[in-house]
This record gives structure tokens, sequence and C-alpha cells, in this order.
């Protein structure tokens, strides 16, 4: 049972991939909650729904490959320019002109095209656990995804014959490191739960689709460019036990693109989810700020 319900939904369409849409909640500037990695859909945000929807209108949708939206199979279908096209969608559907967008991790990709390459539609960014190659380095990248590797210890685990053969243990893996923090059972079942949702395939196809060349998640510099191009009001948080993004990342994102760094004490890369309460304030103040 859901803590609010929406009060409107749908689907949008974009080259023959449906996307499905929620709309919550009434009031300005409107909140969309953008979708991260694939590997989870909408339900992660399902902390900041019930508060910020008595606040303003939110809208959230499944990213393309999980929930109730299409899992096409080729990698292009997962590059940015089609995640950043499946928001605009949203937002004209749902007659949206402007809105305040927070992105999570890998949404943090689609939240920089947004901004820098259609500003009129964006009244501020909130971005959280930003996974962008800015800072130091990922720790996954030094792994070779494509190849099989004499070991599946540890990051290892990030690999494409791993995934395809032990599907739910690299789940398993991944969430563990995503919720560090003590008594995270629940948000580790929940997270595994909905990873089973899509299959291995179409995994490999978001990480094929948002690594290629020129791609903001895997090029430094286009995802630099693009941070310095925002104008809007900025808001970074980062858990400084990040094992998944380190702070050094949201910190450099929040230089070059001039905004606000907040860095949470002893919160993992999901601190919406493990710290909602502190995460929601930070969220409603800058929404606030953001009011025309």
């Amino acid at each position: 049972m859901r803590a609010c319900q929406p009060s409107g939904d749908g689907y949008v369409e974009s080259d023959g991939v449906k996307v499905h849409y929620e709309v919550y909640g009434v009031g300005e500037p409107a909140v969309l909650l953008l979708p991260t990695w694939s590997i989870i859909h909408s339900r992660h945000w399902k902390m900041q729904i019930p508060y910020l929807a008595r606040h303003s209108r939110v809208l959230t949708f499944d990213g393309r490959g999980n929930g109730r939206s299409d899992r096409p199979a080729e990698p292009e279908a997962y590059r940015s320019a089609e995640f950043t096209a499946d928001a605009l969608a949203v937002l004209d559907a749902t007659g949206t002109q402007r809105a305040v967008l927070v992105a999570m991790s890998l949404g943090a990709t689609w939240a920089l095209e947004l901004g820098a390459l259609h500003p009129e539609r964006v009244a501020g960014i909130v971005f959280i656990a930003p996974a962008l190659p800015l800072g130091l380095s990922d720790p996954k990248v030094a792994l070779s995804f494509a190849e099989r590797l004499g070991t599946t210890e540890g990051w290892a685990k990030f690999n494409q014959h791993y995934w395809r053969e032990h599907y739910r243990e690299f789940l398993e893996f991944f969430f563990s490191q995503m919720f560090t923090e003590p008594h995270s059972t629940k948000p580790i079942e929940d997270t595994v739960g909905w990873g089973l949702e899509t299959d291995p395939e179409t995994l490999i196809a978001t990480r094929l689709g948002s690594s290629a060349q020129g791609e903001p998640f895997s090029d430094p510099e286009r995802a630099a460019e693009l941070a310095t191009r925002l104008r809007c009001p900025i808001l970074v948080v980062h858990g400084d036990e990040d094992a998944i993004r380190p702070l050094a990342n949201g910190a450099k994102l929040a230089e070059l693109a001039a905004g606000r760094l907040v860095t949470l004490g002893g919160s993992s890369h999901a601190p919406h989810v493990r710290d909602p309460v502190r995460v929601n304030l930070l969220l409603r103040d800058f929404i606030r700020r953001s009011r025309p």
C-alpha cells in the first residue's frame, strides 16, 4: 500500500518506446523526480513523494528498462539523449512548462543535459550522489565489463558475464554497496526486488548505452562542459561514506556548476532512502527558493 496515490498517470512514447509516468499533488513549482539507472524504477522515491506532494505538484516516471516502461534491447536506446527526451515528453504531457529537477546517481546525466540544453524548462536542480566522471575515478572502470574475468570478488561482479550467470547475486552485492549504513536490510530487499523486475540483458544494454563514447556518464570533458553551462540554482547532496561514487565527485560538480554542496555525514549512495527526513527538508527549502 502506497503512502500517497497518484492523481494521474499515463504513457509517453518516443521512437516506439513507451514510458510510464505518474503525477502527485498540486502547487508550484512542479518537481520532476528523474529516474536513475534502470536497475531500479521510480519507487526509490517513495520516501519523497508523500512529503513533497503536500507542497508541490510532483512528477515521476519509470526509466526505460524497468517498472511499467518498455525494455528496448538496443544499447542506443539507453543513451542520455533518450532519457532527456523522455523527461521533456513527460513535462509536455503533463502541461509543465518548468520544473525543479531532482536527480539521483546516474540520473545526474539527464539532469545535466536538461539544464544545459533546455534551460527554459528547468527552475533548479538537486543532484543526489551524482554518478559523473568528475573528481575521483570510479573503482569499477579499472575492471573490464565486456571480458570474462578470472575472479568474481568485489567489483569484479560488475561484469556482463557475471550478470548473465549470477544476476541475483550481483544485485545483492551492488545494493549492499549502495546501502552501507547499519540496519539497511529493508532497502536492500526492496531494491533487489526492483532489480529483479528487469533482466540481465536489459541491464547490459543500459550499461553499454550510458558508457558509449561522448556520453556524460563516461566522458569527463563532456560532463564538465555541461556542468559549466548550468545557469539555474544548483544543490548537490552527497554522503561522505558513499561506496559507489566518492564525495569528491559531488564536490567537483558543485564547483563546476557554481552550486551549493551539502555533505551528509555517515551517509552512503542513497541518502534519500536512509536519511529521508534530512533530505526532504533540504529539498523543501530548495524548492521554496525556486518559486516564481
